[in-house]
């Protein structure tokens, strides 16, 4: 049998030390019509190959990186492969009723596997396009059934290059406005992502598509709104948004899948006022950096990010501390530069109103006793009301009515690792704090006043 190295672009991928995967690119067949995978435009694949018994089946080390012409007289397709380095050809057998069993369960994430009868092969397909593997696989199919071959709409058969055989790509950087592809899509591959320089206005929607992408980095960019179909890129743990001309943070983004996956954030030197509640959603996050912004106030539940580790709000407009930020614990905090006011105390501010409203009643009720509610149950003021509800010192939720006042806290009770705050070397800050009642004012200004005697 003569062979002729055909359409690839195949790669090799250690997997532990049992496995190595590589791409499957091509079907072809015998020379009455050269034929590969039903227009797939060459697309790459990731494949492992299980030889072996069925009983006992081991994995075979098996460097897959170009498909190889059958030239046998009969019109019939086969699977072949050859090794990246040797071209060594590897031959499957014909398809035409020798497909044992399908695997299709996981195909929309880019795995399947094809179970041979003879020899006892599987071949599994991973990190696929899913729209190309589904092709490959109605392609197999209708090999196995012995549909006549002439009738499959089929790609070019051209020589291998190199060049094609090469390892997916999941990194790439871009840096200047000059290399930032126009009219190419970004691979699907790409799990490192990084378009700095580049005089963005906006979010490219072609990134939107890379479902693997765990790094995004779009720093020094003029955007100035995100797309909430951010939220749909499942894999995401860091997002660099650095020097940008952002003014808000989109609440679609805090209630999407960046919950369970983004880790690290940076919305420095953007022009930020404000973050909406629901921020702290993204209770995975462990790095925060807010430095060189226009916040006037933190999250309100800044407390519920219980895996910040790092938090930076430096050079901002912040004249105190959410009460909530006490329950925080920080590996390293940095509030330098921000116009905190002098906490006073004995001059608060009381919104309290005796007796209380019914409403007012009812909501503390919900909150205390943990009754279930949200946007199904109650209408959305009320559900909006009942989510920044304060927590007095005494642990009782108050809506509307309170007393409320700031008072000092040294940043050390939060944070191992505290930059100083001014340039006079202080690590103390004010913090808000919510009373109830005015029976937990009175305690709590008693305790206030012995400890300043």
């Amino acid at each position: 049998m003569s062979s002729l190295p055909a359409v690839s672009g195949g790669s090799n991928r250690l997997l532990g030390d049992r496995c190595i995967t590589s791409h499957l690119d091509a079907i072809y067949r015998s020379p009455n019509a050269l034929i590969s995978i039903p227009e797939l435009h060459q697309p790459q694949w990731s494949c492992g190959i299980d030889r072996g018994s069925r009983g006992h089946r081991s994995r075979a080390v098996r460097t897959v990186s170009n498909s190889i012409l059958d030239t046998s007289t009969s019109a019939t397709l086969f699977i072949l492969y050859t090794q990246a380095l040797h071209f060594s050809p590897l031959s499957f057998k014909q398809l035409k009723e020798n497909v044992e069993q399908f695997f299709t369960k996981f195909v929309e994430e880019g795995k399947a596997t094809v179970r041979l009868k003879e020899p006892a092969v599987d071949v599994c397909l991973s990190k696929a396009n899913a729209s190309n593997l589904k092709s490959f696989l109605a392609a197999v199919r209708l090999a196995h059934r012995g549909t006549d071959v002439e009738a499959l709409p089929l790609s070019v058969l051209v020589p291998a290059k190199t060049s094609e055989v090469e390892k997916p790509k999941t990194k790439m950087i871009i840096t200047s406005r000059r290399d930032y592809p126009l009219t190419k899509n970004f691979p699907y591959s790409l799990e490192h992502l990084q378009a700095s320089y580049c005089k963005l206005a906006r979010v490219d929607m072609r990134m939107l598509c890379l479902k693997k992408l765990r790094t995004l980095d779009l720093s020094h960019n003029h955007i100035k709104k995100l797309p909430e179909t951010i939220g749909d890129l499942v894999s995401l743990q860091e997002l660099n948004l650095h020097n940008n001309h952002l003014e808000s943070f989109c609440v679609a983004l805090c209630n999407s899948t960046l919950q369970k996956s983004l880790q690290f954030l940076d919305l420095s030197q953007n022009k930020i006022k404000a973050l909406p509640v629901q921020f702290c959603q993204l209770q995975e996050l462990i790095h925060l950096k807010l430095d060189d912004n226009e916040l006037i106030r933190l999250p309100f539940k800044m407390g519920q990010l219980s895996q910040l580790r790092f938090l930076s709000a430096a050079r901002n407009k912040l004249p105190f501390l959410p009460s909530d930020f006490r329950n925080l614990s920080l590996e390293k905090l940095d509030l330098f530069g921000n116009p905190f006011e002098q906490p006073n105390p004995l001059v608060p501010s009381i919104q309290l109103k005796i007796p209380l409203t019914l409403l007012e009643s009812a909501a503390r009720a919900t909150v205390n006793y943990r009754i279930p509610y949200g946007c199904h149950l109650l209408p959305s003021h009320l559900w909006e009301d009942l989510e920044v509800a304060k927590t007095c010192q005494c642990g009782s939720a108050c809506l509307s009515c309170f007393i409320q006042t700031t008072v000092t806290m040294n940043l050390h009770h939060v944070a191992q690792t505290v930059v100083l705050v001014d340039n006079m070397g202080g690590t103390e800050a004010p913090i808000v704090c919510y009373f109830c009642s005015l029976t937990c004012y009175s305690q709590f200004l008693d305790r206030y006043l012995q400890s300043n005697r």
